[in-house]
């Protein structure tokens, strides 16, 4: 199959990028290489994966209309899997625009792509942080999900509704997956485990928030990637069943689906630091603080409809996958 990428120089882009093109399918993949975290690290990525036969690259940014509609003209693609966001919660409070510009206006640009040049399915990161201020868990995506509490959160919804409307109009079959905390190696540099293992190594304090009654759905990056390949491969029917008088928000009279892609085990953020602390032979200097404006306090997916549909359950421990994280954090940084 032939397969867009986008957002392919980031951390989910390129482990997904990088099982396509080992499992024989072509990869286009495209990313404005933004400096939102270091370019250098969206690079050495990118080399892995040019060495790979398949691969080709177009550095493009999903606002330029022409440009997203030029590459879906130019390739007969099969399945597009748009991964490029801005993405942070905190960040959002800083610089709103940045998220309507690459959230809102870039996944319009693709929806008009796919829709104009025949691909089979579109599948699209949305994530755990639409369920806002729901308190109910596991978080269900049968859950209704309209109280986000960042603008982050509030463009994943808004893509969620806007790929429905394309399933809607035009038949597009859409996937949105909801993809909760991943983490692991060549991972993004503003997330949690990344920020603890640089501050420990350096013998500076961690910021914990919440004072460390946070919980999180930790979820591996190599049950992500296996997540979405196999949801790439089955493209969403409409629901026989469904019905407006009650209706489903995962799915619906089109051709559209929503999973949930989380270890369906979330993990108190004290225990995460342990582990870590254990893994790096190395304590933490923790410095509590609140919980953050935008933040949540807690996160439990719901992954029946992943494993009946798909037949996948993410598992990996999250011994496992800090174990594996800070291997490649210690090789990469020496």
């Amino acid at each position: 199959m032939n397969y867009l990428v986008t957002g392919a120089a980031g951390f989910i882009g390129f482990h997904l990028s990088r099982r396509l093109l080992e499992r024989g399918d072509s990869v286009i993949g495209i990313d404005n290489l933004n400096t939102y975290y270091n370019v250098n690290l969206k690079k050495d990525r990118l080399c892995k994966l040019e060495e790979i036969s398949g691969f080709t690259f177009h550095k493009l940014d999903l606002v330029d209309r022409e440009g997203v509609s030029r590459l879906f003209a130019e390739n007969n693609f099969d399945c597009v899997v748009n991964l490029a966001a801005q993405a942070g919660v905190r960040y959002s409070l800083v610089n709103p625009h940045a998220y309507i510009d690459c959230n809102i206006v870039g996944f319009l640009n693709i929806l008009e792509g796919c829709r104009h040049n025949d691909v089979k399915h579109l599948v699209y990161a949305s994530s755990s942080s639409v369920y806002g201020a729901n308190t109910s868990m596991p978080f269900s995506v049968h859950h209704n999900v309209d109280h986000p509490v960042s603008l982050y959160a509030a463009t994943k919804k808004a893509n969620e509704l806007m790929a429905h409307t394309y399933a809607s109009l035009y038949k597009l079959p859409c996937t949105g997956l909801r993809f909760f905390t991943v983490y692991g190696p060549l991972g993004r540099p503003d997330m949690a485990l990344f920020l603890f293992t640089k501050a420990i190594v350096e013998n500076k304090p961690i910021d914990v928030y919440n004072h460390g009654r946070m919980k999180r759905d930790f979820t591996y990056i190599d049950d992500i990637v296996e997540s979405v390949i196999r949801v790439s491969d089955k493209i969403p029917e409409p629901n026989p069943e469904w019905n407006g008088d009650k209706p489903d928000s995962a799915t619906s009279y089109a051709p559209y689906k929503l999973y949930n892609i989380g270890n369906n085990n979330p993990v108190e953020l004290m225990k995460f630091i342990e582990i870590l602390e254990d893994c790096l032979g190395k304590k933490a200097n923790k410095n509590l603080m609140a919980i953050q404006p935008g933040d949540v306090p807690a996160t439990y997916a719901d992954v029946d409809d992943l494993v009946n549909d798909v037949g996948f359950k993410p598992a990996t421990s999250i011994e496992e996958g800090i174990k594996k994280f800070v291997e490649w954090y210690n090789e990469y940084y020496g």
